[in-house]
């Protein structure tokens, strides 16, 4: 049964994901919402619960310009992570808007190689 409070957003976008501020994983995007993301990656130490930041950079910008957001995991599974994003006040809305962006653009190229 789906407990989602706000759409998804899909798209492929990489990252890095940092625990206790230093790079442990790469993963990518899968899914996106203002609160919460889906994460593809084989990293598995790590708990529920446990404080991640994960970092990409913005489509389309020059020169390059990357954004990190803060969040704790809500979901584990084989194929990645549940993401639960912190607040506003800590996560700028700005970046969550360039996020969704940066996804969209991303679906976008992936439909038109399809």
């Amino acid at each position: 049964m789906e407990h989602r409070q706000s759409i998804r957003t899909r798209g492929r976008l990489a990252l890095l994901v940092y625990k206790r501020g230093l790079p442990v994983a790469t993963g990518q995007v899968h899914d996106a919402s203002r609160k919460g993301l889906f994460i593809a990656t084989d990293y598995e130490d790590v708990d529920l619960n446990q404080s991640l930041e994960v970092e990409f950079q913005l489509s389309g910008q020059h020169p390059c310009q990357f954004r990190r957001l803060k969040g704790h995991v809500v979901r584990k599974s084989d194929r990645g992570l549940g993401l639960e994003l912190e607040g506003l006040e800590i996560n700028d809305p700005a970046v969550l808007s360039a996020l969704m962006t940066s996804l969209n653009g991303e679906r976008s190229l992936i439909n038109a190689n399809d």
